[in-house]
């Protein structure tokens, strides 16, 4: 799923490519993809774009009339920009929004339809679709640690729920807790004060420098390879290769569609966390300490 480095990159270059003009027409392709339907669709086109700006994992491109329309990707959600005589990719494409020079097209690669529109009217309405997570890059150490320990989590859960920190997932959230050299599954109200500024300035370095990372390779176009895996990265995807830091192979806990990856050694004390499928199947065969396995 797109995170904030991936969605702050978008919107910048949906600015450059969008502000002040207007949108022609919205085709929808897959009509399931409008989960909002008042105002009505057709009241977005013939109005100028007057802004693009992020809303945790959201793209909300506004237009002039106080209208905001509201894109989630979701996991597989992809946004191109085509020359206006092209038609839309095939079965990926949802929605089209034509523009005098071009069109913008949200694909979704994949039989699930997870990504969504929404078109709404005023920033209170816009207002109610923020799941209000606090904007690390802008919020204090003090916010920062208070936001942290509101409620009892795993690092791990805190980190990626949007009502507590903004746009932040699964993959950064591996390698902000590698750089923090933190267990994912360590408990919020158990951290130290050293603990939590460690990770409050992982989050901040981590995320600043991905974005920038990004922002290098899409250029002056819309990102094209976005993904949850780079090879740059130190922990997330990247199982049983060499931790990058002690040279230990990244280990993994999978649970339902996502993994959580980290480094034993330089996050758990040497420790193998359990991976409740085949700790359960390998029981007293399952290694305790990463020494086990080297």
């Amino acid at each position: 799923m797109p995170e904030l480095p991936d969605v702050v990159v978008y919107t910048e270059r949906l600015g450059d490519r969008l502000l002040g003009r207007t949108l022609e027409r919205v085709r929808l392709l897959n009509p399931f993809v409008l989960r909002s339907v008042t105002p009505p669709v057709a009241a977005a086109e013939g109005r100028k774009v007057a802004g693009v700006r992020r809303m945790g994992k959201r793209i909300v491109i506004a237009l002039q009339g106080d209208l905001f329309l509201v894109m989630h990707l979701m996991i597989a959600g992809r946004l191109r920009w085509i020359a206006k005589d092209r038609k839309p990719p095939g079965r990926l494409s949802l929605a089209a929004f034509e523009f005098q020079d071009g069109k913008l097209v949200l694909t979704e690669a994949g039989t699930k339809r997870r990504a969504s529109i929404h078109l709404v009217e005023g920033e209170a309405a816009l207002a109610t679709m923020d799941p209000g997570g606090l904007e690390v890059l802008e919020a204090r150490f003090e916010d920062f640690a208070a936001q942290l320990r509101k409620d009892r989590h795993t690092l791990k859960r805190a980190l990626t729920d949007p009502h507590l920190f903004s746009g932040i997932g699964n993959a950064y959230s591996d390698e902000i807790l590698h750089r923090a050299k933190l267990s994912p599954f360590a408990q919020t109200v158990s951290l130290s004060e050293d603990d939590a500024r460690r990770l409050y300035e992982a989050v901040r370095s981590t995320l600043v420098e991905w974005t920038e990372r990004l922002r290098r390779q899409a250029g002056a176009d819309l990102p094209e390879k976005v993904t949850a895996f780079h090879e740059e990265m130190a922990v997330h995807g990247r199982y049983r290769k060499p931790c990058p830091v002690c040279g230990s192979p990244v280990q993994r806990i999978v649970y339902a569609d996502n993994e959580t990856n980290y480094c034993a050694r330089c996050q758990t004390g040497g420790k193998i966390l359990a991976d409740r499928a085949l700790s359960r199947l390998l029981k007293a065969s399952w290694p305790r300490s990463i020494d086990e396995l080297e």
